[in-house]
């Protein structure tokens, strides 16, 4: 007598299973792959940069990002005396980039109306000896904003490093992005050589000042910003159209960091924008820069979001 057993349903799109939370005029869609955001709209407007189903993430769009952030230089940092070497993710910098999640299906725990929350699992293994979970939870808010919260916790028996991040790309519907005016309040910015490991702080003045609207199109970016400024515990990052509209990224006041990056690489488009919250900068696994460890049987998490006026 033959085994009966479960149909496998057959993933259709690049990203994995798709899952769409709504509420009111907004939508989002998150996807199986890296717990990306694949899109996020309100009232028909889209707010983020997006992809075909045969495409993985161009330009990591939408991913979260665990157990560090941007970069590792030449994947290599010290745990207790010993070097740990991790694989090289980014050859042409010779860097770990994106963290150890990037290419791993996200497990499905709780999906409902304005809600779903996703679980990935970090295993041991060469340059990271640490077993960890990340767990992503994105849910629509009363305002019709966007609300994601990044938690990592330590199933290890020792503390782990980490530095925690997102790469969502905003937009403003069909306004070209080149058009919208980037605001962003913070003192300083992280100087980095050829590989884009930072070196050294400097202030954000004159051509990386955004503390006062700059035009994308006149902008060449990719850069970390820090001493953001925080208002009720949260700072943000602003792309404001011609007509006055408004999309933004907030992040909480655990992460310190905004990586802005403007590229002309995006498919389909002349200029995108991805505005990074992030807990710590690039290389801090070998600075110590904004370090975190997550204690044994302890958890560390993060808050961010997208909100507009239109």
């Amino acid at each position: 007598m033959s085994e009966l057993r479960p149909a496998i349903t057959r993933r259709t799109a690049a990203t994995g299973r798709q899952y769409r939370i709504s509420r009111g005029g907004s939508a989002a869609v998150v996807v199986e792959l890296a717990a990306g955001l694949r899109s996020f709209e309100v009232d028909g407007v889209q707010l983020t940069e997006t992809y075909a189903d045969d495409q993985i993430p161009p330009g990591a769009v939408g991913i979260t990002l665990a157990p560090w952030a941007n970069r590792v230089e030449d994947g290599r940092w010290t745990l207790e005396g010993t070097v740990q070497q991790l694989d090289i993710t980014e050859p042409s910098k010779n860097n770990a980039s994106h963290g150890l999640l990037r290419n791993t299906g996200y497990e499905l725990l709780e999906h409902e109306g304005d809600r779903v929350v996703l679980e990935g699992t970090v295993f041991p293994q060469h340059g990271y000896p640490f077993l960890l979970r990340h767990r992503v939870e994105y849910r629509i808010d009363d305002d019709g904003g966007l609300r994601v919260r990044q938690a990592l916790a330590n199933d290890s028996e020792r503390p782990a490093p980490f530095v925690l991040g997102a790469h969502p790309y905003l937009r403003l519907g069909d306004v070209e992005t080149g058009e919208l005016l980037l605001t962003v309040r913070a003192g300083h910015r992280l100087v980095t050589d050829a590989r884009l490991i930072p070196r050294s702080a400097a202030p954000a003045a004159g051509e990386w000042d955004l503390s006062s609207p700059r035009r994308v199109s006149t902008l060449d970016l990719d850069a970390a910003y820090t001493g953001l400024a925080f208002e009720d515990g949260v700072a943000r990052a602003t792309l404001t159209a011609p007509d006055g509209r408004s999309v933004w990224l907030w992040q909480d006041n655990r992460c310190p960091y905004t990586h802005v990056f403007v590229t002309r690489r995006f498919p389909g488009r002349e200029v995108a924008v991805a505005l990074e919250p992030q807990t710590g900068p690039a290389n801090a696994f070998n600075s110590g820069e904004s370090l975190g460890w997550v204690p044994p049987g302890g958890e560390a998490a993060m808050e961010w979001g997208i909100g507009a006026a239109l």
